[in-house]
């Protein structure tokens, strides 16, 4: 006979205090444990913002309460881990003593829980008080006593933890500001690698590029955009296997490589052929998926080859879906011997619309991808009268990928 566990009363009576946060960081539920360490009811806490309810303590000019754990929040929002903080020193209002605040420490980690397509839906915020033991770590260990006497290896170990706590948080905020130096370049590399001038001559069309949470910002993934007068537009998206500043150079390469390769042949599958030749020259390119379209105004017609990659969907302003699936071929470079790849057409109506994606929007871990795809047609159909930049938006967030997900998202709204 299966139990039937109570995590309502697990919560409400575990000893140690838990706080459970929204993304806005807004409180949704608290457990016993830290309204008796806070000396607050639910009532106090429940709907508002953690730092109205906890704000710093205005008497002390070096309290840092709100600033390091507001960053270790964000933290848990970006890269959807954990994250253990330094102990730290957070003074907290006294109820019964309006403008009054009490000396605490505590130890805090954050943790995030996770929705069905990969968002963080709540942070839960536990936290130990150490109050009592700092104080009489302190009392017992002075300054003084701890140069002139000879203490036991455990209380030189705890002494040292301590006086060291915030030196590490220093650290720990310097290395932050260096990786986000680091980021910053990695993104003005990756928006050069990915700029398509001739997008700016499409309203109706709209690009989104999200790389995989807890990496430089710069990935694989590509989007392009490319005029072919007089009245032929190409559109096109891949995926370099990997993560990283090594994945976008190859990206770079491929991406032009494709680029040139459209703009000499105009043919898809042709297109696609030179950039698999060329792919074999490039390591670390082997393996990459990528999608051609050509989409020509004047016959209405869109013409297309995919290398591995997931399909196309045209979608009408009814909802009607269809799924550009008749010329898929292996990714670039995995045969062993040069064969002519396919393509296939299909006819548009003006007013439908075309997109275009990489696999990390709808693959999911542990989850055939068809169901991925299955909610992505969903979105576009139940979605398609809206413009391609709300659709952009929408899609990413009905997805759950719009604050980035597990793997690189570049997509394609265009519409016809």
């Amino acid at each position: 006979m299966e139990l039937q566990v109570d995590h309502a009363a697990l919560f409400a009576a575990t000893p140690s205090p838990y706080l459970v946060l929204g993304p806005d960081l807004v409180i949704v539920d608290v457990n016993q444990a830290y309204m008796a360490a806070t000396a607050r009811t639910r009532e106090d806490l429940l709907g508002r913002h953690i730092f109205a309810a906890f704000p710093d303590n205005p008497a002390d000019p070096e309290a840092d309460g709100v600033r390091n754990l507001g960053a270790s929040l964000h933290r848990v929002l970006a890269t959807h881990e954990p994250d253990t903080m330094a102990l730290q020193k957070y003074d907290i209002p006294v109820m019964s003593r309006p403008g009054v605040f009490e000396e605490r420490w505590w130890s805090p980690v954050n943790t995030p829980v996770l929705g069905p397509y990969g968002q963080v839906t709540y942070i839960i915020h536990r936290v130990e008080d150490v109050t009592a033991f700092v104080k009489a770590h302190r009392a017992a260990h002075p300054a003084a006593a701890l140069v002139s006497e000879r203490l036991d290896e455990t209380q030189v170990l705890e002494a040292e933890l301590y006086a060291r706590a915030r030196e590490l948080q220093r650290l720990n905020d310097e290395l932050r500001q260096a990786h986000t130096r680091e980021r910053e370049v990695a993104v003005t590399l990756q928006q050069a690698m990915l700029h398509a001038p001739d997008l700016a001559r499409h309203r109706d069309v709209a690009v989104r590029y999200l790389p995989a949470t807890g990496s430089l910002n710069v990935c694989g993934d590509w989007y392009d955009v490319v005029d072919i007068p007089p009245d032929r537009l190409a559109l096109a998206v891949g995926d370099v296997i990997g993560h990283g500043l090594e994945a976008a150079a190859v990206m770079g390469m491929l991406r032009s490589a494709l680029s040139a390769a459209i703009r000499a042949l105009e043919r898809p599958a042709q297109a696609l052929e030179v950039l698999g030749l060329y792919s074999r020259s490039i390591e670390g390119a082997l393996g990459t998926t990528a999608v051609k379209a050509i989409v020509d105004t004047r016959s209405r017609l869109i013409t297309y080859s995919s290398a591995g990659h997931p399909p196309p969907v045209l979608v009408s302003p009814d909802g009607h879906r269809e799924l550009l699936d008749q010329a898929t071929d292996p990714p670039l470079g995995t045969r062993p011997q040069h064969v002519p790849r396919p393509q296939a057409s299909a006819s548009y109506r003006p007013g439908d619309t075309l997109v275009l994606y990489t696999d990390g929007l709808i693959e999911r871990r542990g989850e055939d991808i068809d169901a991925g795809l299955g909610r992505l047609i969903d979105v576009i159909g139940e979605c398609a009268q809206l413009d391609t930049e709300q659709l952009a938006d929408t899609v990413l967030a009905r997805l759950g990928v719009a604050s980035g997900g597990r793997d690189d998202v570049a997509l394609i709204v265009a519409r016809l």
